[in-house]
């Protein structure tokens, strides 16, 4: 008897079917809100080494999978593996955050090794491939980058938060932040294909902190352009592999960025508009936009926005999530009523 490959639902919506109820899944779905994700931390010395070992990272990929049944897993990783395969030093210290070597001149981007990305991260892969095999026929996987402009940002202030630096290098050495977003880009568009090869059936590139970019020109430069070179290469190797980008804070300019970055899906944040969602669908697919504030409330108003997300974009190409990630403090019960929510709308 001939096998019959069975079609992921999450796969479809991005190639542009519409579903109902749509597929769910979450950002940052694997994390510490999952008491099972806190026994696991514990077993590693610190947070780049749990991602570095693939039965751990794999086991955390499936977490919330196992749990809620959602219809994709997305790879347990940071987006700051990048500059760390590249010879940066980072290391993610417990309440603060991510903190690096503060980038600041040309021969610190001289300095990156520009195939680090995918060499120093090897286990990435090895953890994609472990949960490929755990997954269902049904059951998408994600592989994940940061953007660019992102990334860079990381680098040049040394930490999160307002990026001073990083705003007063675009102003007085626009140079060389172009220099760093291009090795950049080169580095995410390998880690990406490197993802896929390993059995990635989607990827998303993280645009975290896209609202840096406050006007049109700095936008189309750093974010718009960056993207259109990574999701082009992406899909002269792998047409078939659909790119969903995430310009988080982007505002009017989500459009904008669909149109032009040729992405085949576009993730939006909480500040988005049903309204702007149902616009954004004659692009391409949507995904999103519960507040995670909403979620971690849960409850009748945490149903009702859902219902009305869902309700609100039927008909088009819609997968639901959330604006943001999942809050540390949020109750594993409150996703699992939200799951259910969703599946619930369904005719």
């Amino acid at each position: 008897m001939s096998h019959v490959a069975v079609e992921k639902p999450l796969v479809a919506v991005l190639q542009g079917s519409a579903q109902s109820p749509p597929p769910v899944w979450f950002l940052r779905q694997a994390g510490r809100y999952l008491p099972e994700y806190r026994k696991l931390r514990r077993k590693s010395p610190d947070f780049l080494s749990l991602c570095n070992t693939p039965e751990l990272a794999a086991r955390i990929t499936l977490q919330p999978v196992n749990r809620f049944s959602v219809d994709a897993a997305i790879v347990f990783s940071d987006i700051l593996i990048v500059p760390h395969g590249m010879g940066r030093a980072v290391r993610f210290l417990e309440g603060e955050g991510p903190c690096l070597t503060p980038l600041r001149c040309q021969e610190d981007i001289d300095a990156l090794d520009p195939d680090g990305a995918v060499e120093k991260n090897l286990p990435l892969m090895e953890t994609l491939r472990l949960v490929r095999r755990e997954l269902d026929e049904e059951t998408a996987l994600i592989g994940f980058a940061g953007g660019p402009i992102t990334i860079a940002a990381y680098m040049i202030d040394g930490s999160g938060g307002e990026f001073h630096a990083t705003r007063r290098l675009m102003s007085e050495d626009p140079g060389l932040v172009d220099r760093l977003v291009s090795q950049l880009a080169d580095a995410v568009t390998g880690l990406l294909l490197a993802q896929i090869d390993a059995g990635a059936d989607a990827v998303q590139i993280f645009d975290s902190w896209a609202g840096l970019l406050d006007d049109s020109v700095s936008f189309a430069r750093w974010c718009i352009g960056p993207t259109r070179r990574i999701v082009a290469r992406v899909s002269e190797v792998h047409p078939r592999i659909p790119v969903i980008g995430f310009p988080r804070g982007a505002g009017g300019r989500y459009a904008e960025f669909a149109r032009e970055t040729g992405i085949h899906a576009l993730q939006v944040d909480q500040d988005v508009s049903l309204d702007v969602m149902r616009d954004l669908q004659s692009i391409c697919p949507v995904q999103g936009n519960l507040d995670p504030e909403i979620l971690l409330g849960g409850g009748d108003m945490m149903k009702h926005r859902a219902r009305s997300i869902v309700t609100g974009l039927e008909g088009g190409s819609h997968i639901f999530n959330l604006g943001h990630g999942i809050i540390k403090d949020t109750p594993p019960l409150h996703v699992a009523d939200l799951v259910d929510t969703v599946r619930s709308c369904g005719t």
